[in-house]
């Protein structure tokens, strides 16, 4: 079952008050105006820039300081995010500093690992450490996998889970965002989906902040669900099951939909796939600053 993207109404309950272009950024760490989200994925549904109303997306370049660690697949993000200042326009623009009145995102700032299974399933967590003590600035920690997940057992995604956990406890300031691994093409019966459920679940029921990669990946603009079909990362699709990747809904709904999409080289992927990751990752961004979804 797909996870839905609307944050519930708990969030007017738990959220702090943003206060628009009141912070330091260089100086103060400005966890005080995240509120707390309930635990709703930002997911497929989520890839509508068209719903993000401009006073979050400014709200979120006033306010969030992001560090994100990633290798290629999760560079699908930044790729998209890039892309989207040309096709969009500069109220979408990002940097590391913040500077021009950009989103601030910090791109692969950690020293120590590369992504949250590299070089082992724990030197992210340390690395996340040290960065933030020297950069009491960061409000938002993200990293992503590569292909990790794929191989992982219940025991690897429950040390994930619990070092997550213990970053969120000592650093209350800061905002964690949880994420799935990438698809492989195994479909729902894989290990993949498995471990992706097992994320989805922990954070639906401890009420944490995910960023679910392989949703996005199941799905084309239009709603159409491929996740029965074998789908991988590529959005190559199985459509009779036969074993033999015979359609990619990404290349088949850009060349329907000209002019709706925008290029952009997408590691392992389609140009269409880093768009709607770009899409859900401001949508991410929107919501962390206070916007409830709706």
């Amino acid at each position: 079952m797909a996870r839905t993207h609307v944050l519930v109404q708990l969030i007017a309950a738990f959220a702090l008050p943003v206060f628009f272009g009141s912070c330091d950024k260089t100086t103060n760490p400005v966890g005080s105006v995240l509120p707390v989200i309930p635990g709703e994925a930002v997911d497929h549904a989520a890839a509508d820039l068209s719903r993000i109303p401009q006073q979050w997306i400014d709200a979120a370049k006033a306010n969030l300081v992001i560090a994100y660690g990633h290798t290629s697949h999760g560079s699908q993000i930044v790729t998209g995010m890039s892309g989207l200042v040309a096709f969009a326009g500069d109220q979408y623009a990002f940097n590391a500093t913040g500077s021009g009145g950009a989103l601030q995102l910090i791109d692969n700032p950690f020293a120590g690992a590369s992504d949250l299974g590299n070089p082992d399933w724990i030197a992210w967590e340390s690395a996340t450490r040290a960065y933030l003590a020297q950069h009491l600035e960061v409000n938002v920690v993200i990293w992503s996998w590569c292909g990790q997940v794929s191989t992982a057992t219940e025991s690897n995604i429950d040390t994930y889970l619990a070092l997550m956990s213990g970053l969120e406890r000592d650093y209350p300031a800061v905002r964690f965002v949880y994420m799935t691994g990438h698809l492989d093409g195994t479909g729902t019966t894989g290990n993949l989906h498995q471990r992706n459920e097992q994320i989805r679940q922990y954070c639906i029921q401890n009420q944490k902040i995910l960023y679910d990669f392989a949703d996005i990946e199941s799905y084309d603009p239009d709603g159409t669900y491929f996740g029965n079909w074998r789908p991988n990362d590529n959005c190559d699709y199985d459509s009779n099951l036969d074993g033999t990747w015979d359609g990619n809904w990404a290349v088949e709904w850009q060349a329907a939909h000209p002019g709706e999409w925008y290029a952009c080289s997408a590691a392992h992927s389609q140009p269409l796939n880093a768009n709607r990751k770009a899409y859900a990752a401001w949508w991410l961004w929107a919501t962390l600053a206070g916007w409830d979804g709706r």
